[in-house]
């Protein structure tokens, strides 16, 4: 039989896409007022794999990728994706969203991302959120699934959650735990 066990804290990570590029550094700040210090901070890409938030968002969509210094639990991730969801809300302009945020975290073994969809391959984490284990660590990377969003699949992102799991790896070797 095996013995529960509390799990280790986990490096936070939130993908951000907008077609205001100003906008990224406004969520950066709210964000890093309630999470802490911001550790990493991705270039910002073109988010042009899908034309789906276009209605949304309009075109030239542009992506960026911060993690915090702060390792959190990763039971946490329900209440992160509602805060994320409530500050796309007050960031928004006449009902419309101008930003998407996207929380999630980084441990040794994936990239975990929080979503409202139901889907075969996510399961529940309460209060109306999913997990989907959308990156798999194995062979000195992070590796995609079937599932795996085709921009997660992009060398520059896998190599920016590299860097950000390394930086992980040092903190777990310097946590009490």
């Amino acid at each position: 039989m095996g013995l529960a066990k509390e799990h280790r804290p986990v490096k936070l990570i939130v993908g951000m896409f907008t077609g205001q590029e100003e906008l990224l550094d406004t969520a950066r700040g709210e964000l890093a007022e309630v999470y802490g210090a911001v550790d990493h901070v991705s270039p910002t890409w073109p988010f042009d794999f899908t034309t789906y938030y276009a209605e949304e968002f309009g075109g030239h969509l542009l992506r960026q990728f911060i993690s915090f210094s702060q390792l959190i639990d990763p039971a946490r991730l329900p209440e992160i994706k509602l805060f994320t969801n409530k500050l796309e809300q007050t960031l928004a302009e006449g009902g419309k969203r101008r930003i998407n945020l996207d929380p999630g975290y980084i441990d040794l073994s994936k990239l975990v991302l929080a979503t409202t969809k139901n889907h075969q391959h996510r399961i529940y984490l309460g209060q109306g959120i999913y997990g989907e284990v959308t990156l798999r660590f194995t062979r000195q990377s992070f590796r995609p699934w079937e599932w795996t969003y085709p921009d997660y699949r992009t060398d520059h992102y896998l190599q920016f959650f590299n860097q950000v799991r390394e930086t992980y790896l040092e903190q777990l070797k310097q946590h009490p735990d």
